[in-house]
Formats: structure tokens, C-alpha cells, sequence
């Protein structure tokens, strides 16, 4: 579509030149009324003309009355004689020097304005086959292992792709083949790129880089054409690196298509096929890919002899993240308060690309308060930004929606505290974040891989403190809108217990969900399951409902004082919280944890 607008456009321009030209050189431009030779002289004789202009042959003038006319003269030599007989003004126009030569060269003109055209059109059709993966030299590769942290292990499987690189005999000497392929698999922003890059500037070849999405197109065909010209030119540069992008949008299960698009990736893909283990041999170029969907790719890309080597790149843990974080505070001064392993900590979950973008916000806040350095206070409140969304100062809440709002995410603090096996409380806050009103943040003390059932119904009990606070306090009428997002999360979590992870006593250990739908629309499920699975789930979520109520019943003290205070601060950590939770009032909170408003 890009390239049928693109030529729309030049025809458009092209067309409208020509026309110019055309009208340039052979139209004249309107003089007014078209007068016969004989009622020219008839008009001088009456002296109705008032003056003329003669240009060779032609006679443009003006009558007595305004009007203007043309005329031709045939070639009376006694036009001139007759015009001063009358003492009419007139004058004759200095011929154009060039005009001759223009009118002759102008078709030639014409003639090379529409072959521009046609052989744009004809270069654009055969350029929608051409590769479209960026190439960056050897020399330009300047990313090392030494600049990707926090994916150690994934470093140790890709090393040998260095050494094969740089000295291929060694392994060819004992009949060893380097893998063709490799796929990265992980969540997005954990590094899959940066490595890929990190690799040809290791071995110092050149790096093809290509999104999946590069290669579809809306014509049939371009796709396949594409691979091949993109092997083709990589032989040339061999040895080398492609680097595909987002592979899962060329490489997806072939079968499943309904539409000529999906024909258009199928070719696509059977063409990548070839070209990874064909007849004709690739030595030397290695296939890296990268995807956050390896689920949904073709089997046949998967075996070996094309991506034979799957890599995981997954989250970083802690010592990962305090590396990420010492190799993104190298650009910026940092304060002497500032501790990463402190922020690598507070951090579980947090990706290379959202600590990349921790540091970057902090920085952005020091420039705001006209700092010279980054310090932690900067740091926390960046943290807070990317984990509990941006303030919004503009938003003006009534007192009685500040107070709901406060009993609300005392609610959930409450019931989060003492709960078993639940995460440790952040933050509590009643300042506007992007769409809530207020937040309760709860944050692992360490990276957690799994949870237990007790932990997911503690989860469940917490997300309900909230509305219950709610009709505790206020009422039953009272109870608002507030909790739309909890009981989305609880009834998910409950349902997952039930249907995916085998956590309920009456089912058993099975699995009843599908990849693409729950368990109630599973054809393969009965009615009497099905039946079955909703009343599992609405046991989870009655028998936390109930443990959540009587927890805030029985604390209602507790609830109303961290209420109050969420009223004086608007925002507690998790130093005021103990304080609370032991009957004590709580202190003025510190700038670190409150962070820069």
C-alpha cells in the first residue's frame, strides 16, 4: 500500500508538470474577444481603436470602450500607415531569442518526462522484491558480551558462535557442525537483541538485522522473494549474522490461514525453510531469531538443522539486575546515596529495558529539580512512576471520594498484612495514578518462580479488602465502583486455581482450560463439569470473601487509623504500615519513600 501511494503521488506531480509545460508553450492565454482582419481595419477607420500591440503576425489591442480583442494580420503592408493615419497607439513586442528553439526541444521534453515515469513505476515494482534487512558492517558492530548484563547463561550457549565464527577449522577438524539457527525465546525486553548484536560485535562480522514483519506483504510472492535476496547478499558477506525480529510473524503454524494474506506468509515461511536447509548449502551464515511467542511457531522451523538451538533469555534475577543497573549508571553522575544493590532488591520482576528505563527516569526528575546528581530519592520516585503509574496533579478529588478511596486501599493493606504468605506492602496511596483513584502496592522481597495455593487465596482475601472496607464503613448503598479491577483479578485468579493449575479438591489434578479460551467453552468439557468448575470457583472466592471480612471486623481499629492517616499524608510505606499494625500512630513519612511531587 505504502508503494501504490508512493506512485499515486508521482503521477500526480509528474502529470501536473507536463500539463504546465503543454500549457506554457502552446496554449496562449485568453486576450479577449477574437476580432476578423476586416472589422480591425473597419474599426480603425471608425476610431474605435484605442492601441495595439503587434507581436509578428499577431495584434492583441484595446478599443476605445475598455474591451480588449485580437486579431491576425495577413500580411497587409498598409496596416501600419492606416493605424498612424487614425493616431492609434500602437507597438510592436521584441521577439523571443529562444522561442524557436524552446517549441523544437520541447517534445523531447515531454518524451523524457513520461520515460522518468514509466521507468519509476517499472523500478518500484521491481523493488518491492528487494531485501529490506539493515547491514551493518564489522567495523560498526560495536556492542560486546561486556555491555549485555544479567543474562549469564544465555551468554555461555552463544559463545561458541563467537568461536565458530572466528575460527571455523576448529570445529570442522572433528567433524562438528555449529548450529545454522538459533532462537531466543524470553518476555520481551530481557536483552534478546542487545545479545544478538553483542555476538557479531564479538566475533567481528557483518550483522544483517530484519523484522518478521518486513518479509509479508500484501502481494503473494514478495516475501519468498525477499529471503532469497537477503541469503543471496549474505553469502556475499560471509561469514555472518542474520538477526530476525519478532520471527513469529513470518513463522507462525502453516495450515491455519483462511485469506491470501495468510498464503503470502505461508510461501514466506516455506521459503525460510529452504534457505536454512536446502540443497544449496549457507556456510557460514548463522540464523539468529528472536520471539516472545515460541508456542505459535512451525514445528518445522523448530527441528534440527535449522533453529536446532533454543535459547531462553528470561527476567534477571537479583545479581542480574544489579549488573544491568551498574551498566546503565555509567552514563549519568549518581549521588553517594545512591545503593544499587538496594534498588536491585526493590526491583523483582523488572526487566533489562524497565531498569534501562528506571535510570533514565530518575535522571529525568534530578534535571526537573535542577540537581547536579541522581540521587535515591530520584530513584524511588521514578520506581514509583513505572510500578504504580504517574501522578496525576491536575485531578481534584472531593473530601468524601479522598475518604472512600483512603478506607478502600486501607482495606486492601489491612487484609494483605495478615493474610499468610502474601507479598510485603510497598506503598499505600490515595494520589490519582493514571485510571485509579488510589493504589496499594504489594513488592516480593526476592524473585518467585511459583506460588502456592495458600498464597493465591491470600491474594483472592486482599483484592476483596477493598470493597469490603468499603460496605463495612459506609454501608452496604454505599459500596462503588471502585473494585471492577479486583474482582477481575480474584474471579482470574480463582478460575486459573480450578481449570489450569489442578488447586481444587472436588476436580482433582486436570487441566480444563484451552490456549485460546476458558473451560465453559471447551466443546470437550460436559455440562455437568462445566456446572462443576463455576461452583469450585465460587467456593474459592466465598470462603476468601468471608476470611477477609472477618479480618477487617475484627481490626476495624487498625483500618480506621491507617484510613486517617492515609487522609494526612496520602501516601504510607511500609515503616508506617508496622507502625499501624502495632496500635502506634504512625510518623511523618520520609522524602525517600514519598518521593519528589
Amino acid at each position: 500500500m505504502k508503494f501504490m501511494s508512493k506512485n499515486v503521488v508521482t503521477w500526480v506531480v509528474s502529470t501536473s508538470a507536463i500539463l504546465s509545460i503543454v500549457g506554457f508553450f502552446y496554449l496562449k492565454p485568453d486576450s479577449g474577444l477574437d476580432m476578423p482582419y476586416s472589422a480591425f481595419l473597419s474599426s480603425i477607420t471608425k476610431g474605435e481603436i484605442q492601441k495595439v500591440i503587434i507581436d509578428g503576425q499577431e495584434l492583441e489591442g484595446t478599443k476605445t470602450t475598455g474591451e480588449r480583442f485580437t486579431s491576425y494580420n495577413p500580411g497587409d503592408p498598409q496596416m501600419i500607415e492606416s493605424l498612424m493615419k487614425n493616431h492609434v497607439d500602437f507597438k510592436g513586442d521584441r521577439p523571443e531569442r529562444y522561442t524557436f528553439w524552446l517549441k523544437l526541444g520541447s517534445p523531447f521534453l515531454l518524451m523524457g518526462a513520461m520515460l522518468f515515469l514509466m521507468r519509476r513505476t517499472l523500478g518500484g515494482v521491481l523493488s518491492l522484491g528487494k531485501n529490506k534487512a539493515k547491514l551493518i558492517s564489522d567495523d560498526k558492530v560495536k556492542v560486546t558480551f561486556s555491555d549485555v548484563a544479567g543474562c549469564d547463561d544465555a551468554k555461555g550457549d552463544v559463545k561458541e558462535l563467537v568461536d565458530f565464527l572466528k575460527d571455523p577449522n576448529k570445529f570442522r577438524r572433528l567433524g562438528g557442525l555449529i548450529p545454522r539457527g538459533v532462537l531466543m525465546m524470553g518476555p520481551p525486553g530481557t536483552g534478546k537483541t542487545l545479545l544478538a548484536r553483542a555476538i557479531a560485535g564479538e566475533a567481528k562480522v557483518p550483522f544483517f538485522s530484519i523484522s518478521g514483519s518486513d518479509f509479508v506483504e500484501m502481494y503473494v510472492g514478495l516475501g519468498a522473494a525477499r529471503v532469497r535476496t537477503m541469503f543471496e547478499e549474505a553469502k556475499k558477506k560471509a561469514p555472518c549474522i542474520i538477526f530476525i525480529d519478532e520471527i513469529d510473524a513470518v513463522g507462525r503454524q502453516r495450515g491455519l490461514g483462511q485469506t491470501g494474506g495468510h498464503d503470502e506468509r505461508e510461501q514466506t515461511l516455506n521459503q525460510l525453510l529452504v534457505e536454512m536447509d536446502g540443497f544449496s548449502g549457507n556456510e557460514g551464515i548463522i540464523m539468529i531469531a528472536a520471539t516472545n511467542r515460541p508456542d505459535v511457531l512451525d514445528k518445522a522451523l523448530l527441528r534440527p538443522g535449522r533453529f536446532d538451538r533454543h535459547i531462553t533469555v528470561g527476567l534477571p534475577d537479583v545479581r542480574g539486575r544489579r549488573e544491568i543497573l551498574a551498566v546503565h549508571m555509567k552514563r549519568i553522575p549518581m549521588g553517594t546515596d545512591v545503593e544499587s544493590a538496594l534498588l536491585a532488591r526493590g526491583t523483582p520482576g523488572f526487566s533489562g529495558a524497565d531498569l534501562s528505563n528506571l535510570v533514565n527516569e530518575a535522571a529525568l526528575f534530578a534535571a526537573r529539580s535542577n540537581k547536579r546528581q541522581v540521587d535515591m530519592a530520584d530513584f524511588e520516585t521514578a520506581k514509583d512512576k513505572i510500578l504504580m503509574g504517574a501522578e496525576r496533579t491536575t485531578a481534584v478529588m472531593s473530601e468524601d471520594d479522598k475518604r472512600v478511596t483512603a478506607y478502600h486501599e486501607a482495606g486492601h493493606a489491612l487484609v494483605g498484612r495478615l493474610v499468610p504468605e502474601h507479598d510485603p506492602i510497598y506503598k499505600v496511596s490515595i494520589i490519582p495514578r493514571g485510571r485509579a483513584l488510589g493504589i496499594t502496592m504489594f513488592l516480593p522481597e526476592r524473585d518467585q518462580h511459583n506460588a502456592s495455593k495458600e498464597k493465591l487465596e491470600s491474594q483472592i482475601s486482599s483484592l476483596y479488602g477493598g470493597r469490603l472496607a468499603e460496605e463495612i464503613v459506609f454501608g452496604p448503598q454505599k459500596v462503588t465502583t471502585g473494585a471492577q479491577n479486583d474482582l477481575e483479578r480474584a474471579t482470574q485468579i480463582a478460575r486459573n486455581m480450578v481449570t489450569r493449575w489442578g488447586l481444587s479438591e472436588r476436580l482433582g489434578p486436570l487441566f480444563f482450560g484451552e490456549e485460546f479460551g476458558e473451560a465453559t467453552q471447551n466443546k470437550s468439557v460436559s455440562i455437568d463439569t462445566a456446572q462443576l468448575i463455576d461452583e469450585e470457583i465460587r467456593g474459592i472466592i466465598t470462603r476468601n470473601y468471608e476470611r477477609a471480612n472477618r479480618l477487617i471486623r475484627e481490626n476495624l481499629d487498625k483500618m480506621h487509623l491507617m484510613a486517617e492517616a492515609l487522609m494526612k499524608y496520602e501516601t504510607l510505606d511500609r515503616f508506617q504500615i508496622d507502625q499501624i499494625m502495632e496500635g502506634r500512630v504512625p510518623s511523618t513519612p520520609r522524602i525517600e519513600t514519598l518521593g519528589i511531587r
